[in-house]
């Protein structure tokens, strides 16, 4: 599924304050990696949406009919 940009934004904004607090990483990377992006929450959360591993759902109301 296709998400837009705000979508997108939302998805590793939520996943990013969740790392920031504590939650474990879903993404296996080297400590290399980590010290390359310098353990940025953001960074590590637009990571873990490009592989399409983060367990966040979007849920898009779709206009009731009127007749």
């Amino acid at each position: 599924m296709n998400h837009t940009k705000y979508e997108r934004a939302r998805i590793i904004g939520a996943r990013a304050l969740q790392i920031a607090s504590g939650a474990p990483f879903l993404i296996k990377m080297k400590k290399a990696d980590f010290e390359e992006i310098n353990y940025n929450p953001v960074e590590i959360a637009k990571k873990e949406y490009e592989k399409g591993i983060l367990p966040i759902s979007i849920r898009r109301p779709l206009p009731k009919k009127t007749e």
